[in-house]
């Protein structure tokens, strides 16, 4: 193991003990506002001062990347399943199965998943609870992300239906579960577990996307995405320079991914 892939792997894990202890080390809960402090700087009190709203910054941080690394994997799993389901059975039975698997990969991989992602969010109301905002955005990741982990997977069963170790139970008489179940699914795990691993970064960087237009996670839950949105105010970046640790933690984090799955981990 590499020492970039030690220092990536030990940022990920406290920036998951931290987020997912947020109760604990945030000040203050994510909503509470300090009306007498609003647009306040760093202080003591306030680590990353408070917004516009006089909501502890550093505590929405926390909670913001709370969401975002639960709820990623959750989609990235929903995701991958969907691409073993759809891909890997398709091409596991051939025929009009398999013919059908490529033809639903091909169109979601033909249209924009992004733009389909914000039309299909678009078209569902934006006043919608803030849990409520949170489901639907991350289930809808994992609806309609699944196209490419399909395509891999798709072409890795079609290999390894036609290899010797898979023929040769089928030549015994071996039944299609069992084989699909015994001999073919222990050689695709490592498959599929790295087309979870590369989806949660991409999920993430796409909630981030849809938080920005306003299409994310719903105020007062504070998420990547929303907090990002307090950079659409360019003068005030200036002079305000903390505003701009939500985004370098998501660089951070992000980066840390691809270190991660950089390394010959999946190779084997």
């Amino acid at each position: 193991m590499s020492r970039t892939r030690k220092i990536a792997i030990g940022v990920l894990l406290a920036t998951c003990v931290l987020s997912l202890g947020a109760n604990f080390f945030a000040p203050v809960s994510y909503d509470r506002q300090f009306r007498d402090d609003i647009d306040r700087p760093p202080t003591h009190q306030f680590l990353l001062g408070t917004d516009e709203l006089g909501r502890d910054r550093f505590s929405r941080l926390l909670y913001g990347m709370r969401i975002s690394l639960l709820l990623a994997p959750a989609a990235a799993l929903l995701s991958t399943v969907l691409s073993a389901i759809l891909g890997g059975l398709g091409a596991y039975f051939g025929g009009i199965w398999d013919r059908l698997a490529t033809f639903f990969i091909d169109l979601f991989l033909s249209l924009p998943w992004l733009f389909l992602l914000l039309t299909v969010r678009a078209l569902l109301p934006l006043n919608v609870p803030p849990v409520t905002s949170i489901v639907v955005t991350f289930a809808l990741l994992g609806l309609l992300g699944w196209a490419a982990a399909a395509r891999v997977v798709h072409a890795s069963v079609r290999t390894l239906r036609n290899s010797d170790f898979v023929l040769q139970p089928r030549a015994s008489g071996c039944g299609r579960l069992r084989l699909l179940f015994v001999h073919l699914l222990p050689n695709l795990r490592p498959i599929l577990l790295a087309q979870f691993w590369i989806s949660i970064p991409v999920f993430i960087l796409t909630e981030a996307n849809l938080g920005l237009m306003g299409l994310g996670v719903s105020e007062p839950l504070p998420s990547w995405g929303n907090l990002l949105r307090e950079l659409e105010n360019y003068t005030a970046i200036a002079h305000n320079l903390w505003q701009l640790v939500p985004l370098v933690s998501l660089v951070i984090v992000v980066s840390c991914f691809q270190f991660v799955l950089s390394e010959e981990e999946f190779a084997a």
